[in-house]
């Protein structure tokens, strides 16, 4: 296996690890001691302790939170990945309470790997999506 799909695998790994299987400790065990996120969802850090809250913020919402991979491509030390997240919201999120609806959230995550682990991560999450779906903006749909 080269370098591009062991990166591939890493990342599949973290994020199935952490987002679909709730497992804290995937920070741990994927993310480099110098982890940056540069796109961290709003409260959170951007180091690998902001990384464990989003995991542990999206888990605490919705236990069942699954991420679906739509597509993920490699090159270099950077790995792309298009994805659907979901699950069903029991606990708060933002303030809301849960009301046992489905929250769903698609986005786009860009990691660079340095040595087998992450080092990095930009993205780019439908944020409007969420935000409507939580009743928090109108809806985009029905404007």
């Amino acid at each position: 296996m080269n370098t591009i799909e062991k990166n591939k695998q890493t990342v599949t790994a973290f994020i199935d690890a952490l987002f679909t299987r709730g497992d804290l400790s995937a920070v741990d065990t994927y993310l480099t001691e110098d982890f940056v996120n540069h796109d961290p969802p709003v409260g959170v850090g951007t180091d690998r302790e902001g990384m464990r809250a989003a995991g542990a913020i999206f888990r605490q919402a919705c236990p069942d939170w699954h991420s679906d991979l739509g597509r993920l491509v490699g090159e270099g030390d950077v790995v792309v990945e298009l994805f659907t997240a979901s699950g069903t919201r029991h606990g708060e999120v933002m303030g809301v309470p849960g009301d046992g609806r489905t929250l769903v959230l698609k986005g786009i995550n860009v990691f660079r790997l340095r040595d087998g682990r992450i080092a990095e991560r930009w993205g780019r999450l439908d944020e409007l999506g969420l935000l409507s779906q939580l009743g928090l903006v109108p809806d985009r749909a029905a404007a």
